[in-house]
C-alpha cells in the first residue's frame, strides 16, 4: 500500500511518545518460584484508552517506516495477546503463544543505533517483532542487535519466559546492551538503566526511607526486593500487590500480570478496577481467522467471551482518540491520523 510523508511522519511521532516526567514511566518485574513464572506491568501515562489484540501467526509484515529507511519485513511465527494503544501492530506489550512477554519502559539514556545496513522498525513495532518470532527471552537476548530501531521514543525492555528466564535490553550510546542471567541478578526494571538501578537497591538496602517514594530507582529497589522476598502462594494477586506497591496514583493507567508458563493474563485499569482475565488457549491464532480485539476497560472475570471480530473502524476510533488525548499529538490533521491507522490493511496472511 502507498502510503504519504505525512503517514510516515505521523506513525514516526506515534511511535515517539515524547519524554514525561520520571515519576511516571511504568514499572515491570518477573517473580519465579520452582515452574511459577509470572510477569508484572505497571503502565503509566498521560492517556488511558486501550485495545487488548489478538495477532495471528503466519501474517507477511512490513515495518511502518518510508523506503530510505530499509524496513523490516517478516512473518510471524507465533500469535500473541499485546496492549496496544496506539494501534494494530504498534503495542506497549504483550505476551505470545510460546510463553514469552515483552513489556517497554521510558528511559532517558537511550540513543539508538544510527542508520546503516541493517532493516529498521519502530520501537512499538520491536515489541511485535519479537514477540511474533521468537519464544525465549535468551533469543531475544541474541537477536538484540539484528534489526535497528529507528524511533525518537527512549525505551528500554523486559523480556521474560515461560521458564523464568528474563532479559532487559537497552540501547546506550548506539549498541544494545543486554542483562541476562547471572547478569541480571534483580528481575526487575524501571526508568533508569538497569546498572544504576542495581547500584542504587544495593546501597539502600534496609534503609526505608531512601526506598520510599515514586521515583525510578526507588520503583526498582522496592520491586526488586518483593521479587526477592515472594516464598509462594497465590503468584497472581502477590504481583498486583506488588503494583500497587510501586503505582503512581493517577499516572498509573493499566495493571497487567502475565501467567507466562500457564498462558494467562490478567489487567485492570484505573477507571475498571475489576480484574478481567484471559486464557490464550481461548483464541484460535491461524491467520485464517478473524484478529480478534476487546477494549482494555470492558468486562470483568474471563472475558474471551467478549471480544469481537477486527475492524479498521475500530483501530481508527482506537488511534483518533489516543492522539487527540496526547498534547504533542492533538493537532495533527486528521487525514494523516486516518492514513496513519491504515497500517494494518498492509499485512498479509502468508502461512510459511
Amino acid at each position: 500500500m502507498k502510503r504519504s510523508r505525512s503517514a510516515f511522519l505521523l506513525t514516526a511521532a506515534i511511535l515517539a511518545l515524547q519524554p514525561v516526567p520520571e515519576s511516571s514511566a511504568c514499572t515491570t518485574f518477573c517473580l519465579k518460584r520452582g515452574s511459577e513464572a509470572v510477569f508484572g506491568k505497571n503502565y503509566d501515562w498521560s492517556v488511558g484508552d486501550g485495545m487488548v489484540m489478538v495477532n495471528k501467526r503466519g501474517v507477511a509484515k512490513t515495518a511502518a517506516l518510508p523506503p530510505q529507511e530499509k524496513p523490516a519485513q517478516w512473518v510471524s511465527k507465533y500469535g500473541s495477546v499485546t496492549f496496544n494503544q496506539y494501534g494494530r501492530e504498534f503495542p506497549n506489550g504483550g505476551m505470545n503463544e510460546a510463553g514469552l512477554a515483552i513489556e517497554l519502559m521510558w528511559l532517558d539514556q537511550t540513543r539508538y543505533p544510527d542508520a546503516d545496513g541493517r532493516p529498521a522498525l519502530g520501537c512499538l513495532e520491536w515489541i511485535q517483532y519479537q514477540l511474533d518470532n521468537f519464544a525465549t527471552a535468551g533469543e531475544v537476548a541474541r537477536n538484540a542487535g539484528r534489526l535497528r530501531i529507528s524511533s525518537d521514543a527512549k525505551v528500554h525492555y523486559l523480556a521474560c519466559d515461560k521458564g523464568g528466564s528474563c532479559a532487559a535490553v537497552e540501547f546506550i550510546d548506539g549498541k544494545p546492551v543486554v542483562h541476562a542471567g547471572a547478569n541480571l541478578p534483580a528481575r526487575a526494571l524501571t526508568n533508569h538503566p538497569y546498572e544504576d538501578s542495581l547500584r542504587f537497591r544495593d546501597r539502600n538496602r534496609g534503609d526505608a526511607k531512601a526506598l520510599q517514594g515514586i521515583g525510578s530507582l526507588q520503583r526498582f529497589a522496592r520491586a526488586s526486593e518483593r521479587v526477592e522476598d515472594y516464598r509462594g502462594g497465590d503468584p497472581v494477586r502477590y504481583a498486583f500487590d506488588t503494583l500497587n506497591d510501586v503505582a503512581q496514583g493517577s499516572y498509573t493507567r493499566w495493571s497487567i500480570v502475565y501467567e507466562l508458563k500457564a498462558g494467562r493474563i490478567h489487567w485492570r485499569t484505573r477507571e475498571n478496577r475489576r480484574i478481567r482475565s484471559v486464557a490464550l488457549s481461548a483464541f484460535d491464532f491461524s491467520c485464517a481467522t478473524p484478529v480478534k480485539l476487546l477494549d482494555i476497560g470492558n468486562g470483568e472475570g474471563n472475558v474471551a467471551r467478549l471480544f469481537a471480530d477486527y475492524t479498521p473502524e475500530a483501530n481508527r476510533r482506537l488511534v483518533t482518540s489516543s492522539v487527540r488525548q496526547t498534547e504533542f499529538l492533538a493537532n495533527m490533521p486528521p487525514a494523516a491520523v486516518a492514513e496513519a491507522a491504515r497500517h494494518p490493511e498492509t499485512t498479509s496472511c502468508r502461512v510459511r
